[in-house]
């Protein structure tokens, strides 16, 4: 992997991983079109722009990591125990469920289902407007709701958002909740990667390393913040009709 290459796939990680399109299924298409093998030091590469992206997180919602939301961060950690646990039990067989293919159909089927409860809540108030207001209860439904995104391409931040939203979080609040959800979800299976892929490191392109790192932290600030300046004044149905779209272009490739 070359230096442009890796601004590329940095770029796609970031501007992807807190959209509801599943950053996954895009590293592949864009993997693929690049000619990148998954070689060892690609995986480290990976693990650095996962890194890039929570860490703009923590700097876009740095005001929140103080005691006075201690309320909000307990509920991120209840929420974070369906994953987790599903994710630490089942790991193999998650990781055999990986295909390409699946990660077509994931895409169309969660565009549809944004589709869905778009039309079912479009005239319906929902009661909980900003992200401190949600509740333990709606916070562990969420949790329940991310467990879905273990199955590839359905996006972690689709199910979170969708889960939120069915339980009366506003598009605003599901999304906040959703990028704070990803902290303890990305750093545990960062984690989890580095310590497999730790030895890869020491082969890598530290300019390589560092150009996506940089891309990825600095797309992922930025299309959070623009992505929440967006649901201000639009719903979830571009990314439904995207996502429909994008699944078949990626079964009309693989097929």
């Amino acid at each position: 992997m070359d230096v442009i290459q890796a601004m590329i796939m940095g770029i796609i990680e970031g501007a992807t991983e807190f959209l509801p399109v599943s950053s996954t299924g895009h590293m592949i298409v864009a993997a693929h079109w690049l000619g990148i093998a998954q070689s060892e030091d690609n995986k480290a590469f990976e693990v650095i722009i996962q890194l890039a992206a929570i860490l703009a997180v923590i700097a876009n919602y740095r005001e929140k990591f103080t005691f006075a939301h201690l309320e909000l961060w307990k509920k991120v950690a209840l929420a974070f125990i369906p994953i987790g646990a599903v994710g630490f039990a089942f790991h193999k067989q998650i990781k055999a469920m990986f295909t390409v293919e699946t990660v077509a159909i994931m895409f169309i089927v969660g565009g549809i289902i944004f589709l869905i409860v778009e039309y079912l809540h479009r005239d319906k108030p929902y009661p909980a407007g900003d992200v401190e207001d949600i509740t333990y209860r709606q916070a562990l439904w969420v949790g329940i709701a991310q467990v879905f995104a273990l199955i590839p391409g359905t996006s972690r931040a689709g199910a979170s958002i969708i889960g939120a939203l069915l339980v009366g979080l506003n598009r605003k609040a599901s999304a906040e909740f959703s990028f704070l959800l990803a902290l303890p979800v990305m750093m545990a299976a960062s984690g989890f990667d580095l310590l497999k892929h730790y030895q890869d490191f020491a082969g890598a392109n530290a300019i390589v390393l560092a150009s996506g790192f940089i891309v990825a932290f600095l797309s992922a600030w930025l299309v959070m913040r623009l992505f929440i300046r967006f649901l201000e004044h639009f719903t979830f149905v571009a990314f439904g009709v995207y996502r429909i779209l994008f699944g078949g272009v990626l079964l009309w490739i693989v097929l």
